[in-house]
């Protein structure tokens, strides 16, 4: 798409959604399969609008993030947010992350950890499934502003911009997530529980987890 293209694109999308909420694409749209281009500054003056307009569309949905790629957008931007919880049960390392934008974002794998826990996407309604993703990660990147992003993220901030950066080069959760996991929402909520590692699951359902121990410190 030309970058005249994808600029009257946003500003039609942001036309005709003056609340800021923008439609989630699903699965099957081609522009969830495709690398989004790099942002090269495609849309000028419009981006605050732009990034305002995702950022009100994941606390709508709601959702932790969402990439533009999900409102039909191909470039290489998205926003991530999450409150944290304080569950003691919660086992997914769900601290607070604070809002923010990336741009033209890649992460690399910090250490060899894995570990596997049910995510969803917004994109893929009403199922959840198991993807093993790296524990922690290196995020490089640029923010709105253009400053770099070099920050090391681990647990579920990390799982969050792994997914995130996933949708900018045309890969959907499911892509990772094991086959024999894929459940409904409905299900996830009555058998199992979503913020607690998948082993029974697993077990159930018959599907591997990676789920490496944490490193051990001290004497």
């Amino acid at each position: 798409m030309s970058n005249t293209n994808v600029r009257e694109l946003v500003r039609s999308l942001l036309a005709a959604h003056p609340s800021g909420i923008l439609p989630i694409v699903q699965v099957g749209e081609p522009v969830l399969r495709q690398e989004a281009a790099d942002y090269e500054d495609q849309l000028g003056e419009l981006l605050p609008e732009f990034l305002h307009a995702l950022h009100m569309t994941m606390l709508d949905a709601p959702g932790v993030g969402v990439a533009a790629p999900q409102v039909g957008v191909p470039l290489k931007i998205a926003v991530m947010r999450d409150p944290g919880t304080e569950n003691p049960a919660d086992t997914r390392e769900r601290t607070p992350f604070e809002y923010r934008v990336i741009i033209n974002p890649r992460y690399e794998p910090v250490g060899e950890r894995m570990v596997s826990h049910f995510e969803g996407c917004l994109s893929f309604e009403g199922y959840q499934g198991v993807v093993a993703r790296h524990h922690s990660v290196r995020l490089l990147a640029v923010d709105e502003n253009g400053t770099a992003i070099d920050e090391v993220l681990a647990g579920w901030p990390a799982r969050i911009a792994q997914h995130e950066t996933d949708h900018l080069y045309g890969t959907v959760y499911i892509d990772k997530a094991e086959s024999r996991s894929m459940c409904t929402s409905e299900n996830l909520a009555e058998l199992w529980s979503y913020s607690s590692e998948p082993h029974d699951a697993a077990q159930a359902l018959g599907f591997p987890v990676a789920q490496s121990p944490a490193p051990q410190h001290g004497n």
